[in-house]
């Protein structure tokens, strides 16, 4: 059988830049999405002897790829208990932390996930196979108006009560249970809008950007002054969310001012969206739309 490759990291050395490893001095970085492993490994072959790196990750598979060196450390967990478990490990303070907010080749590849419309498969889409919602709860179960909604605010189509009721007619003859049967179900104009349509019940299905807030709002507390958040986001969703956060500490972008006019904000912004190199994206198609977004905690 073929291997397949589990994920290329985006933009890696753009990103092992950002973090301003430092081989002379004891650091900890979390990368909050480990998945194939290929950022952590070269935080890994940057950083000195003395310093740690925590590996998050919710998908079991992730775990096969962890890294077997003594300063690394695997955590089963959503990013957004990211804060738990540094605490559980006695770690106050961190210098970086990662997050690639990208779904990996594997999950796409693997048919048996149902996260592509590739393939024929079961509606899964679960990142976490402990959880008990699945997309095809989300379309089978949810009401008209729920399933409008989620493909409004996350497939940001405009038509979405006409897919939704046309979903429930369906549905209402016969359970939709795999994913050809979901795109036999309605009628959209090309292949980016049924892309749009996955991408909506995934981030509903493991609450993506509820997620990616909880994460956010964890490295305000987590990381030293001078630390640095970097992140890559792939869509306008999560990317207006990090974009909001690194300007004013919140997720609504609303800046506060002290007495005398001057922003309140806990970052320093570095990178405000640079996007990868035109030969990356000849060898890695799926980088050509990630943004990196890098800001730096302020000393209080």
């Amino acid at each position: 059988m073929e291997e397949t490759v589990y994920h290329i990291p985006a933009m890696l050395s753009e990103v092992l830049d950002s973090l301003c490893i430092d081989k002379n001095k004891p650091q900890i970085f979390v990368d909050a999405t480990f998945g194939g492993g290929g950022h952590s490994r070269g935080i890994i072959e940057r950083m000195g002897e003395q310093s740690r790196l925590f590996g998050i990750d919710q998908d079991m598979d992730a775990y096969a790829n962890r890294i077997d060196d003594r300063r690394f450390t695997f955590v089963r967990s959503n990013f957004r208990y990211m804060a738990n478990f540094m605490d559980y490990y006695g770690v106050q303070q961190v210098d970086g932390i990662l997050a690639d907010l990208g779904v990996s080749f594997h999950h796409f590849d693997a048919a048996e996930r149902g996260f592509s419309f590739r393939y024929d498969a079961p509606l899964d889409m679960r990142m976490n196979a402990r959880q008990t919602l699945s997309a095809a709860e989300v379309v089978n179960n949810y009401s008209e108006e729920e399933l409008a909604r989620v493909l409004y605010l996350y497939g940001e189509f405009r038509e979405s009560r006409a897919i939704a009721h046309q979903i429930a007619v369906k549905r209402s003859a016969q359970a939709i249970q795999t994913t050809q049967q979901l795109q036999d179900s309605i009628r959209l104009k090309d292949k980016q809008d049924y892309a749009r349509l996955f991408q909506a019940l995934r981030i509903e299905v493991n609450d993506e950007l509820g997620a990616l807030r909880e994460l956010l709002q964890s490295a305000t507390q987590l990381l030293a002054p001078g630390g640095r958040l970097v992140i890559l986001t792939y869509h306008s969703l999560e990317d207006r969310i990090v974009k909001n956060f690194m300007r004013s500490g919140n997720t609504e972008g609303m800046i506060e001012k002290d007495f005398y006019g001057n922003p309140l904000t806990p970052f320093r912004v570095i990178e405000k969206g640079r996007t990868a190199s035109p030969e990356e994206v000849a060898n890695n198609p799926r980088a050509r739309s990630a943004k990196l977004r890098v800001a730096e905690k302020i000393e209080n």
